[in-house]
């Protein structure tokens, strides 16, 4: 790219103010949302998941950000205070918290995507951004948003909305658009139950990512005439977007690899325990889509102050973890951990073995247990001897097991507190 491009992209980054919407309950992660919002999850060893959107803006030149809250918030709040505050207010750089305020009357709480913007147009005016870019905050990926702001004013839109290509088996989960040759938007449908598939292409839809561009004062009118709509459910997908594209320029932008524009880019929503466990488990692939070893383009977080990892040997048996990763604070002691995720301060006594698993900060796995295809939340004490992913029928009667065998593990399930920091 030409150093004219780069001071153009610039330019229309820092005159941008981005909405991480970070409400949602998250309630297809059964368990692991009961006392977290989704995008407090943690993910991939050591992040959370809201730490993504948020990256991508900081490592895009966006910082104007604001987090929207709502559904149990306090962890995902604390984590945004204790690993976000780096940005420097005197530059006019930030992240911000926008929690549910009831701004608007005494008894509205954010009753949908387009309507937690809304009650917070006071403050989005009083910063002044040309564009806003609205972000969902629960999917994980990386991306680089000057480029598709450069497009969407390029191509003089309105709006713009990322997009990806899915399985049309999968599609009835997104928001599926058809577009013409200009990629302009023609149709867009919230969750069809029965997806149009991309013209030429009978085995995928084009499925919106959550992820949408607007000139600041289109959107400001917009949310307007919905919030007096009350027919209206308040949502981008199922309100604003719909109605807008035929009236108004609305593009899509297709979300392509940076080092090969012919491949679509890594993209997830791990919003199912299935996809949670199988997107951490992508990670320990020789080679994975989502490289969270570039230091170009770093995913930043809370750091907590740890010593190493180690794995030292008891009675004669070696510590040993192959094809994992292992978080500061771990010890394995005398133990085996293949093909696993280990989060911050795990513990693993002698003689158990972890395959396949995700175990999620400050989990101790007791002597003698054998662990496979599991999921163990925060703070989770495994008493000895115990084996879970051995024995559905068992499993069933004491845990959440999914379709696929993978079993989730939380205190409650154990019986034990769950007053502990999530």
């Amino acid at each position: 790219m030409r150093d004219q491009d780069l001071r153009f992209v610039s330019r229309l980054t820092k005159d941008t103010l981005a909405l991480v919407l970070a409400g949602g309950r998250g309630t297809r992660l059964n368990a692991l949302t009961d006392w977290r919002a989704k995008p407090a999850v943690p993910f991939g060893g050591k992040f959370r998941i809201i730490d993504f959107p948020l990256s991508n803006c900081i490592n895009s030149g966006i910082r104007r950000i604001a987090v929207l809250t709502q559904y149990k918030s306090h962890s995902l709040i604390r984590h945004i205070q204790m690993g976000w505050g780096f940005l420097r207010g005197e530059f006019n750089e930030f992240v911000e918290l926008f929690p549910a305020q009831q701004r608007v009357d005494d008894s509205s709480w954010y009753s949908g995507t387009a309507d937690a913007v809304y009650q917070n147009i006071d403050i989005l005016l009083s910063h002044a951004p040309a564009y806003i870019l609205v972000l969902a905050g629960d999917h994980i990926y990386k991306m680089d948003y000057g480029t598709m702001l450069a497009e969407h004013v390029h191509s003089n839109a309105d709006f713009t909305v990322g997009c990806i290509e899915v399985p049309i088996s999968e599609a009835s989960a997104f928001g599926v658009m058809q577009v013409d040759e200009e990629m302009r938007i023609r149709k867009f449908v919230e969750k069809p139950a029965t997806p149009e598939p991309m013209p030429g292409r009978d085995d995928v839809a084009l499925a919106s990512m959550g992820i949408y561009i607007f000139n600041t004062q289109f959107l400001i009118d917009q949310l307007v005439a919905d919030a007096a709509d009350k027919t209206s459910s308040h949502d981008f997908g199922k309100d604003i977007i719909p109605r807008a594209i035929e009236q108004y320029r609305a593009l899509a932008y297709a979300f392509r690899d940076r080092a090969d524009p012919s491949r679509q880019s890594y993209w997830r929503d791990v919003g199912t325990v299935e996809a949670f466990w199988k997107a951490n488990q992508e990670l320990l692939d020789p080679l994975p889509e989502l490289n969270l070893y570039d230091a170009d383009w770093p995913i930043w977080t809370y750091q907590e102050q740890l010593p190493p990892a180690k794995f030292a040997a008891q009675e004669g048996r070696a510590g040993a973890a192959f094809d994992s990763m292992v978080s500061g604070g771990c010890l394995v002691i005398g133990a085996t951990v293949r093909r696993s995720v280990l989060f911050s301060n795990v513990r693993i006594e002698m003689d158990s073995e972890v395959t396949d698993s995700v175990l999620l900060p400050n989990v101790s796995v007791g002597r003698g247990c054998k662990i496979r295809r599991a999921v163990l939340d925060k703070s989770c004490r495994i008493p000895d001897g115990m084996q879970i992913g051995f024995d559905r029928e068992l499993d069933e009667q004491r845990f959440h097991v999914i379709s696929n065998g993978v079993v989730l593990v939380t205190r409650d399930m154990l019986g034990q507190s769950r007053y502990v920091k999530s």
